[in-house]
């Protein structure tokens, strides 16, 4: 066990390794995202390749990281074609330790949120009804967090779209869907593995509770509100929004 989670370590942090030097050498944002939902479908399809390609619930298990990882990917990739640069990295892309340390810690994220299919991974067990449970709630945020993800989009390219806040669609019932969405995404992938984890479970639980964590309280809303509350937190608007709107879970 101990070796298959330090080969899957290295994994992740080779992967970010080559890319910075990618992303350092030219002081671009272009791989930046694009690595992170990589390298969760590279990991997950290595772990699979180690298994059995043909049992139901690996493949299934590593199908479901396998399509998160890259329609994340494949979003980010065309978001920063699109908008040229990402504004979270100014300051940071031209100094070359802080941006280490950004991709760095990115690969050490990838692999603690990984963890329980890792662990799942050392000995699969067969397909399960909790796998149908944890797959329903891993579709369920799918499709939630590409619907949100299209939506903001699309309301970012307008003419002056950049100069509001998204309040459409399901950014009318939560201000952050996108994020609900990938928490449910691996929390799903969780329940799927949870029975067959046994002990390791107390290790495997800090997947979902760590990108709970990223996303709540360091990476994710906390960099964006404090952007939004810059921008337009004057704006009685703005603020009517944020007071009728849930911050996380969808509701009318």
């Amino acid at each position: 066990m101990t070796g298959l989670l330090l080969v899957t370590l290295g994994v992740s942090l080779g992967i970010q390794a080559v890319l910075f030097a990618f992303a350092a050498t030219f002081k671009t944002d272009k791989v930046t995202d694009l690595s992170y939902g990589l390298t969760f479908a590279l990991l997950a399809g290595w772990l699979l390749s180690r298994g059995d390609t043909s049992a139901p619930a690996q493949l299934a298990l590593a199908t479901m990281v396998v399509v998160w990882g890259v329609r994340l990917a494949g979003y980010l990739f065309y978001r920063i074609l699109t908008i040229g640069r990402d504004a979270r990295f100014d300051g940071i892309r031209e100094h070359f330790w802080p941006f280490l340390k950004f991709w760095l810690g990115q690969g050490i994220a990838v692999w603690v949120i990984m963890l329980p299919v890792t662990l799942w991974f050392a000995a699969p067990a067969p397909y399960s009804f909790w796998m149908s449970v944890g797959g329903t709630i891993w579709a369920v945020g799918l499709i939630i967090e590409t619907i949100a993800d299209a939506q903001k989009f699309s309301a970012k390219i307008r003419p002056g779209g950049h100069d509001r806040w998204v309040d459409e669609g399901l950014w009318k019932y939560s201000r952050y869907p996108n994020y609900f969405g990938e928490m449910l995404c691996w929390w799903g992938v969780y329940v799927c593995v949870a029975p067959g984890l046994g002990l390791w479970n107390v290790l495997g639980i800090l997947g979902p509770v760590s990108i709970t964590y990223l996303l709540l309280k360091v990476t994710g809303i906390p960099t964006l509100e404090k952007s939004a509350t810059k921008k337009w937190g004057n704006n009685p608007e703005y603020q009517a929004y944020v007071a009728r709107t849930p911050r996380l879970v969808p509701w009318p």
